[in-house]
């Protein structure tokens, strides 16, 4: 390995194409050997073109540095021999080497012949956790010097410490996992099996005590279980000099907050009196500080865990590495802590080992495997949303997660979920999710037992997850992809395996499989007439109709009652029969090789999979219960019919959550229900109510630290026009501008929330194809590629940013200090009337002459509204404007109460140009 050297290359060029005329501007290669860097070489290059503004921007390279450089003909040739015997590397080799080899073409010089490594291939695998493989952000991450991104001299020399940094971790890895990556390493695009096969043979030589367990052949690193709850006593703080004493060990900055200090007293007392109590508290008060401390207290005092519940694995996974070791400090004890998620965000070893022996691998999938085989030797909780995988690789992921208790005796001691369910036995706090909060109150063996408290935190998000955990969804493109795992006999695909193997063991001949074979096509006939009949209806309905996406009612479909259950029977005929082979084969497992077994299992996975399908399809199409729920077919016209889904989710999620409460009161648990917006005016039981929580539950309301607002405005733009009376695209058109005109006169840093998707994506569209603001990073959900908290990261990362949001965007999302300078609201966020379970809940609430508007749209969007202003204000630091362009805030009576719900802050309404002047001359100052 460090006989070698390497020459890492980057250049930076006038655009992506040489065969276009696009031209390098910058070359800089740095070189390695022994581990250490031993030369560097950088130019500038004349390309005797203007460089692309764009370029410029990016780069820092102007027209006049390079107009005295070299052109790249008068220095190819001495490039090319500094080349020769070396190992090429670069990040992303498909463009540095590909450009390079096209320009030597150009001016005659011989092309680079030799092995070549790319840092972004090889990145992926050595750090499968990374949250992100660009260059910049892979610096960050290892503290590499990257003082400016996109100078061919700084990205080369940053590459070449990543490559350092990953020749190290390579003689890290045990020579259990260095063979099995070997192996798999000639399916890659760059030359990785070299730096692998040569870390084998350092590593070989060492004989160094093993740190990691074997789990049938293949190395990883097992949880470390809590040694035992906190043995030291601690007593909660008597008066609030004391509180305030601990606290200010906790924060370097602390600032005295009275509305701070009553919170931690009601959930102390909650907890203590086995009590139930709705608090909602302002942000900025310091929220999770003030409950864990609490809980950590009463769980010492007692010695049973308390549980903290939030929305999502996100927060679960901040309150764990941001607050847990703040309460340690702060009160000076071991207080131990364990997340605890639903089994499928774990991994099931014995899947995956089963799944190493099928040698028939796609490039996705191999690649997937080798990331997997290094984050096993790091991982200390099994969760598989720590892996950065693909598109593809997420396929793969989702057959390894663990789906089952029932395991062989081996794997139940290696496996993670279990692990971390014997974790919670010696943990003081327990973090989780909502979801597996609700779904562990109805298993019997309960991971939340025998515990002292419970804290729901973002509690105005649960009547979500219990409808969502009541919730059944079909996909035509899921339910193809499991179909094809079993009905295809292609070579090489698992049905042709079977029959290999059923002809090998079996003396039933092939009778069986032509049976199948019959079944099979029945099956997919009437599972192909159901799904035609779907994508066929309401194709030229407006009515129904949202952009290119259809929403219509199951109820549509009448008389395909007998439809559907053909389509049943025929599904159970084919189960019978693959289940048939399966049982000729399973007698004759003894004897069979560990390949032939892997495909068994792998055969068996999947029968179980199309099991839960056709309980599924029964659930959805043949108990519609309609009382209690609301079943809908969403599709999208342009991908007919792989974009079917079939929804069938509950109108009243609080029948669920009542039940686990009550789960929970006879076991004597304390409940704290807190959120930054519990409640509304003229209705602050709204929530409440929505929960199911009994009417005498006491309701606390905290207000925020004075002066948290001073540098908050709120503007009400009044010459907008009014939705109703405009087009859309007019009304698209005065949403860019005033995007634009703000975003000019902010310098960026801005989120710009709608309620639609389709509005979202066209105003994005025409600010783009303006050209008005090239000079900002634009990112938009459901345009840009990327999650919700990737989309956040970018947005981060840039100084002159406008990220454009929807849904998962109002709330939840915290953007403190100067990285966020404005919210632009371009719509009231009122639900829409055809969201089928809006309509099926106004629909009842009609039946029960209540109005819907009144009693569910509009308090449902003043929640919202409240929880977009809470994006602006983080810390009594920031300063924001909360800007309002929906014309409905002053022309509707129900405007006042929208108003009413925010915080007490200047309002002012004035024209965009006056706004804009006022922005100015504010951030001007």
């Amino acid at each position: 390995m460090d006989n070698h050297t390497y020459a890492v290359v980057d250049l930076e060029t006038t655009g992506h194409s040489p065969l276009k005329g696009d031209r390098i501007i910058q070359i800089a290669i740095v070189f390695i050997k022994n581990g250490s860097i031993i030369k560097k070489y950088s130019s500038f290059v004349n390309p005797l073109r203007d460089i692309p503004v764009f370029i410029q921007h990016l780069t820092s390279i102007s027209d006049n540095e390079v107009h005295s450089a070299p052109t790249f003909e008068e220095i190819a040739r001495d490039v090319s021999e500094m080349l020769q015997d070396t190992i090429f590397v670069a990040h992303n080799t498909d463009f540095d080497l590909s450009f390079l080899q096209s320009e030597f073409k150009r001016c005659q010089v011989q092309k680079w012949i030799g092995k070549q490594i790319d840092t972004v291939e090889l990145s992926k695998i050595l750090f499968p956790s990374s949250s992100s493989y660009r260059l910049q952000d892979l610096a960050e991450e290892f503290g590499i010097a990257l003082p400016a991104a996109h100078r061919a001299d700084d990205d080369a020399e940053a590459t070449a410490h990543l490559l350092l940094i990953a020749l190290s971790k390579l003689k890290t890895l045990p020579e259990e996992t260095l063979n099995l990556l070997h192996r798999r390493s000639f399916s890659l695009r760059s030359d990785i099996s070299t730096l692998i096969y040569d870390a084998l043979k350092v590593v070989r030589k060492q004989a160094g005590k093993k740190e990691y367990q074997l789990f049938r052949g293949i190395p990883y690193r097992s949880p470390k279980l809590p040694e035992g709850k906190a043995s030291t006593r601690c007593q909660y703080p008597k008066d609030d000099n004391d509180k305030v004493r601990l606290l200010k060990k906790g924060y370097e900055l602390f600032e005295y907050r009275q509305s701070q200090l009553r919170f931690m007293d009601t959930v102390w007392s909650t907890l203590r009196n086995d009590s139930e109590t709705i608090v909602e508290v302002p942000t900025g008060i310091g929220k999770t500080v003030s409950y864990l401390l609490p809980a950590a207290i009463h769980s010492v005092e007692t010695g049973k865990p308390v549980v903290i519940s939030t929305f999502t694995n996100h927060l679960v996974d901040k309150i764990m590495e941001d607050e847990v070791e703040r309460i340690q400090n702060i009160l000076d004890i071991n207080c131990t802590a364990t997340v605890m998620k639903g089994k499928e965000q774990y991994i099931a070893l014995g899947k995956f080992e089963e799944l190493l022996r099928i040698t028939d691998e796609s490039y996705d999938e191999t690649f997937s495997i080798m990331q997997i085989l290094v984050w096993l030797t790091e991982t200390t909780t099994g969760d598989v949303s720590e892996l950065n995988v693909s598109g593809g690789g997420q396929l793969f992921i989702d057959r390894i997660r663990k789906r089952t208790n029932h395991m062989a005796t081996d794997e139940k001691m290696a496996d993670y979920h279990q692990k971390m369910m014997q974790a919670c036995q010696y943990s003081d706090l327990i973090i989780t999710n909502h979801s597996m909060l609700l779904s562990d109150s109805f298993r019997e063996q309960k991971v939340f037992d025998q515990i002292s408290g419970l804290i729901i935190d973002e509690a105005h998000q649960f009547p979500q997850i219990a409808a969502r955990f009541n919730e059944t969804v079909l996909s035509y493109m899921n339910w193809k992809y499991v179909m094809g795992q079993l009905g295809s006999d292609a070579e090489g695909q698992l049905l042709h395996q079977i029959m290999k193997m059923h002809s090998k063991f079996s003396s039933y001949g092939n009778y069986v499989f032509k049976h199948m074979m019959n079944s099979y096509e029945s099956f997919t006939l009437a599972f192909d007439e159901v799904a035609g009949k779907l994508a066929s209806l309401h194709d030229k309905d407006s009515k129904k109709q949202l952009g290119n996406r259809i929403i219509f009612s199951l109820d549509d479909t009448n008389g395909d009652d007998k439809l559907f259950k053909k389509m049943v029977d025929s599904m159970n005929v084919y189960i019978e029969d693959i289940e048939r082979i399966s049982d000729q084969l399973q007698v004759h497992k003894p004897v069979m090789s560990d390949n032939e077994i892997a495909f068994m299992e792998e055969w068996a996975y999947w029968s179980r999979e199309l099991k839960i399908k056709a309980g599924e399809w029964i659930e959805v199409f043949l108990e519609k219960e309609q009382d209690r729920f609301t079943v809908w077919i969403e599709k999208d016209k342009r991908s007919l019919p792989g974009s079917l889904h079939i929804v069938k989710s509950p109108i009243d999620p609080s029948t669920v959550i009542q039940e686990f409460v009550s789960v929970m009161k006879n076991e004597n648990v304390g409940i704290v229900w807190t959120s930054g917006t519990m409640t509304i005016n003229e209705d602050e039981r709204f929530v409440a109510k929505q929960l199911g929580v009994e009417e005498n539950t006491p309701l606390v309301v905290f207000g925020a630290p004075a002066h948290f607002y001073d540098k908050a405005g709120i503007f009400i733009v009044d010459d907008m026009p009014a939705i109703q009376q405009v087009s859309q695209h007019e009304y698209i058109e005065a949403v860019a501008d005033a995007v634009v005109q703000t975003v000019i006169a902010t310098g960026g840093r801005l989120f710009v929330l709608f309620t639609s998707q389709d509005m979202l994506r066209k105003t994005y569209e025409l600010i783009v194809d303006s050209e008005l603001l090239d000079d900002y990073a634009l990112i938009a959900q459901g345009v840009s590629s990327g999650s919700r908290m990737k989309l956040l990261k970018s947005f981060r990362q840039f100084d002159k940013s406008v990220l454009f949001g929807t849904n998962s965007f109002w709330e939840g999302v915290d953007v403190p200090g100067e990285a966020l300078s404005a919210v632009i609201i371009v719509r009231l966020p009122f639900t829409s009337p055809d969201e089928m379970v809006f309509k099926a809940r106004a629909s009842k609430l009609t039946e029960q002459g209540a109005n819907p508007f009144t009693e569910l749209a509009l308090p449902e969007a003043i929640l919202r509204f409240r929880q977009g202003f809470g994006r602006l204000i983080r810390s009594s630091e920031d300063r924001g404007f909360f800007i309002i362009l929906d014309k409905r805030i002053e022309t509707k009576s129900y405007g006042e109460r929208f108003l009413k719900a925010l915080p007490e802050v200047p309002i002012k309404k004035l024209s965009l140009e006056h706004m804009v002047n006022e922005l100015e001359n504010c951030y001007n100052e």
